[in-house]
């Protein structure tokens, strides 16, 4: 276990590097001595930075009052805590198309939640988040001026429009792709289980999928016994598990909020919240750990605009990654002793 332990951590090693390494290079390339001359720090900004991790708090609130609500109360509030922080580091260590989900049936596991069901329970906070972003960001698009949420694309530094014109095309992409697979997670778990699994059976036994045979006939049993396990659900226990999601994603976005009520008062807190919306579905297909040097660049770029220079939002951008990012490597990694001795 000690060398799994280990292999684990060092697997830190290159989303750490590649998150420093980015960062002192836009520090060293957007920050000067002007920049951080013009940073006050006081009273105002202490608060608002004190704010900022309470809604790193209410982020682990949400989605630790979700997994202690999703299963029942089989675990504990401690064990639902550390389940979050868990995924969180997985999270921090994968690319962002593989995520915390990925271990969370592992981690429900080791906290005393059978693999079966773990499944179901993985399955249905992954239904769950998709779900939020499908709603959310129509919502977004309407409350914020188009020229606003992707800037001003037909601006006349062509290589600001190229960066905007990028974000949006990829924003919708992925949007798009979120929509088809909620879609997919819907009919397969709770509309038609058993014509997904029907579909599932035939598609095992084309010659390209046969060695996939064992594998796909556990998703069509795991999809079938989360359709089992959600039906009867009453109104009350989705909204509680609607409502804790919710709580996760709007507190990673006022996080940034937080940080922009510190050092740039000015700035429209809508539109500052609706770009994390943006920021976080183009993050998605990050193919870095944990989003390592893309987030900070993608940061730094795509709300520049709102600070009236690079070098402040470059330091948003870092203090940023701190709090959503950094927090949960090293909580991971004194977490992750414990599980392995428990194996």
């Amino acid at each position: 276990m000690a060398g799994e332990l280990t292999k684990t951590l060092a697997r830190t090693v290159l989303p750490l590097v590649l998150g420093v390494g980015v960062g002192v290079w836009l520090f060293n390339k957007d920050v000067d001595a002007e920049t951080l001359r013009s940073i006050t720090f006081d009273g105002h900004t202490l608060l608002w930075l004190v704010v900022a991790l309470l809604f790193v708090a209410g982020r682990d609130f949400g989605l630790s009052w979700r997994f202690h609500t999703i299963a029942d109360g089989d675990i504990t509030w401690l064990r639902a805590i550390r389940t979050d922080l868990m995924c969180a580091f997985t999270s921090a260590i994968t690319p962002s198309v593989v995520g915390g989900s990925a271990l969370a049936i592992f981690y429900l596991n080791r906290e005393g939640i059978s693999v079966g069901r773990a499944t179901s329970l993985t399955l249905a906070t992954l239904f769950l988040d998709e779900l939020f972003f499908v709603v959310c960001c129509p919502l977004i698009a309407l409350l914020v001026p188009w020229a606003d949420l992707f800037g001003n694309i037909m601006t006349e530094d062509s290589g600001e429009a190229m960066f905007m014109g990028g974000v949006q095309i990829v924003f919708w992409l992925v949007y798009a792709g979120i929509c088809i697979w909620t879609a997919v997670l819907y009919f397969a778990i709770i509309a038609r289980p058993a014509t997904a699994g029907r579909f599932l059976a035939r598609l095992a036994t084309l010659p390209v999928f046969r060695r996939f045979a064992k594998r796909i006939g556990s998703m069509a049993a795991n999809m079938a016994a989360t359709s089992e396990w959600i039906k009867g659900r009453p109104a009350k226990w989705w909204g509680k598990v609607f409502a804790a999601t919710v709580i996760s994603w709007f507190s990673r976005y006022f996080v940034v909020n937080a940080l922009f009520a510190a050092f740039v008062p000015g700035a429209s807190q809508l539109l500052v919240f609706a770009r994390q919306c943006v920021v976080w579905v183009v993050l998605m297909v990050s193919p870095t750990p944990g989003g390592s040097g893309i987030s900070e660049w993608l940061f730094a770029n795509y709300y520049g605009d709102l600070i009236g220079g690079i070098g402040i939002a470059t330091i948003l951008a870092l203090l940023w990654r701190v709090f959503s990012y950094y927090i949960y490597l090293i909580a991971g990694c004194a977490l992750l002793p414990g599980y392995f001795k428990k194996s």
